[in-house]
């Protein structure tokens, strides 16, 4: 069943993008080495089918999401435009700007960016190597993308950091639901904005050979949020600490934080509404977050490509009493080949919405157990 599933997976890849190799590369327009820059065309085409155990209503090949990136590069000036498409009932029922930013590089190092682009918080924009992502995304706080400034500088070799402003959130896109964004965003009564951030790395250089390397760093977040209903106006406190520890094509990388949000509502003071991808769930105020995440690359496998194995584990501990803790652990491979991408993930939630949970899991927790899902994708590349 799953040799015919993925054929079908691939067949359904090729009549999606109905294109060759020789078309499959990144259009690419002018000189990045010159003034007037260059001009890149890039995105995918992804394709799923998936096996949920609390649903049998989903047992079919459907079309995912489509991601089209536009970038432009040159000496002293960036810019970056993600567009996606997802379909959950039809083609493109949703679709949101995931990032468009400007830049300038002041220096080979050094530089400012203005627009919507990721919060620098925690490793980078991902987390983890799987495509599902963890159980953190849905707590907005990995993996967003807001309208700010920032300031990217390395005061000392190998050493790295970020300091941003952002003024709102993202915002929503194509529906009057305040929920059709991509990032996980307060949403109905609230509305986080003034977010200040700090972000510190450091490279390790761990071997002679450089075979052994490791990155240690951490992050700080402050952020007002307004409440409508009260009018009053409450806060953000996050942080951060992450690792990732490299040894040729293994890589493992370890964050972990505190995540404690005061909403200023007095019947609900635990709990506050967030939205993303059309869906408004709970979410618990205070709670310590976890990600573990493991892969192994194994390259050049005869005419096959790259086939990477990975696990993660991902948790949200609450602190609020009687609240059940939510986690998300995934054991998956991915097999790149050409343009085409593969990807075969086995999912365990427990209290977690995404994997049949309830708009409660996130928060006081749920009675549904713990839940799975059987996930494959085929992704086209361009």
């Amino acid at each position: 069943m799953q040799y015919r599933v993925v054929k079908t997976l691939a067949i359904t890849m090729f009549t999606l993008g109905g294109f060759n190799t020789a078309q499959a590369d990144a259009l690419t327009i002018g000189d990045e080495t010159t003034a007037k820059g260059a001009l890149t065309l890039s995105g995918f085409l992804r394709a799923k089918y998936q096996d949920k155990s609390w649903s049998e209503n989903d047992h079919k090949l459907t079309f995912d999401a489509a991601k089209i990136n536009l970038d432009y590069q040159s000496p002293k000036l960036f810019g970056h435009i993600e567009y996606r498409c997802y379909q959950f009932d039809k083609l493109c029922d949703f679709s949101s700007l995931v990032d468009g930013y400007l830049g300038y590089n002041i220096n080979q190092t050094d530089n400012i960016t203005l627009g919507l682009q990721p919060v620098p918080f925690g490793p980078g924009r991902f987390w983890e190597s799987n495509w599902y992502g963890g159980i953190v995304t849905q707590f907005g706080l990995e993996d967003v993308h807001n309208l700010g400034v920032k300031y990217h500088f390395q005061p000392f070799k190998a050493t790295n950091i970020d300091l941003a402003y952002f003024a709102k959130d993202g915002g929503k896109y194509g529906s009057s639901a305040d929920a059709s964004r991509y990032t996980a965003n307060y949403v109905e009564s609230l509305d986080e904005k003034n977010m200040w951030l700090a972000r510190i790395s450091r490279d390790l250089k761990l071997s002679e050979d450089d075979k052994l390397s490791a990155k240690l760093g951490g992050a700080y977040w402050h952020s007002d949020i307004d409440n409508d209903a009260t009018q009053l106006t409450g806060n953000r406190k996050a942080w951060t600490l992450f690792s990732t520890i490299s040894y040729e094509n293994l890589a493992f990388t370890l964050t972990g934080g505190k995540n404690k949000v005061d909403n200023k509502d007095t019947i609900n003071p635990d709990i506050s509404t967030v939205g993303s991808f059309k869906d408004n769930y709970e979410i618990a105020n205070k709670g310590t977050f976890y990600t573990a995440d493991i892969s192994y690359a194994f390259k050049n496998v005869e005419k096959i490509g790259t086939i990477t194995p990975y696990a993660m584990y991902s948790t949200y501990q609450k602190d609020a009493e009687g609240f059940k803790d939510s986690s998300r652990s995934i054991l998956g491979v991915s097999v790149d080949h050409r343009q085409f991408t593969f990807v075969a993930e086995y999912i365990i939630g427990k209290n977690d919405f995404n994997i049949g949970g309830t708009t409660e899991s996130y928060a006081v927790g749920d009675d549904s157990g713990t839940n799975k899902l059987f996930n494959l994708q085929a992704i086209y590349n361009f």
